[in-house]
């Protein structure tokens, strides 16, 4: 008998953790459903913070426009406003923050009921246990994606739909091109990060199913991203 076949309601447990941003949290949701409230949000989490002139360009909005939506996120408790003193004489700049409220819309994955349930599988199967278990978890992860990434024709398209797949399953993603690096996969988040910290040998795991899924290697960092935040950096091999 498998060790799933013994303990059934665990994998249950761990599968059911694929949680949807797009159906999670509706009330906040509601509250920014505005795709120009939407690109604030993202351009905030990549970059920790930035001023009304920096992201109208990056979203290609007017500063009124992006203004009026900054306000609008403050007063419902989402974005706060962090004033950093000029170099030169003037007055501090003024930038936006995410709150802890837009927390909800990078979800954890449920981080403390896998937890508890990896513990529960460590004393009751041994302390390897954990991590078989976790490996029948990103087989279904890398089948999942090899359904996104088929279509594509070239491994940049492959790559580009890899990472659409990603942001689905409630990561944080940003693709990047350039001269020095070559194609490269930010990520601002993670729902198992906490999992990760605990069972760092889960990252080896994760970046071979990844390496499965596009056809070539995949190098992961931890680096500043485009944006100067530190992120989770996957630069992708042989770019066809």
């Amino acid at each position: 008998m498998s060790f799933l076949e013994k303990f059934p309601h665990l994998e249950f447990g761990i599968w059911s953790l694929e949680l949807r941003m797009s159906s999670m949290f509706p009330e906040a949701l509601r509250d920014i459903s505005r795709p120009s409230c939407l690109g604030i949000i993202g351009e905030l989490k990549r970059s920790g913070g930035l001023a009304i002139p920096e992201l109208a360009k990056l979203l290609d909005m007017s500063y009124m426009g992006v203004k009026q939506h900054c306000v609008r996120l403050e007063e419902q408790g989402y974005l706060k406003v962090w004033r950093v003193p000029r170099v030169k004489v003037g007055r501090p700049q003024k930038l936006y923050k995410l709150t802890h409220k837009c927390d909800s819309l990078f979800p954890c994955g449920g981080a403390e009921l896998v937890l508890q349930l990896l513990e529960g599988v460590k004393v009751t199967f041994g302390e390897t246990a954990p991590e078989k278990l976790l490996y029948h978890y990103f087989e279904k992860e890398r089948d999942e994606w090899i359904k996104s990434v088929r279509p594509g024709k070239s491994l940049v398209e492959k790559a580009t739909r890899f990472a659409d797949a990603r942001m689905k399953s409630g990561h944080f993603c940003h693709c990047h091109y350039s001269a020095n690096s070559g194609f490269i996969i930010e990520e601002y988040h993670h729902p198992l990060h906490r999992v990760f910290k605990l069972y760092p040998g889960l990252l080896v795991m994760e970046i071979r199913m990844i390496e499965q899924v596009l056809g070539t290697r995949v190098v992961r960092s931890e680096s500043k991203g485009s944006q100067g935040v530190k992120c989770t950096v996957y630069q992708i091999s042989t770019l066809g």
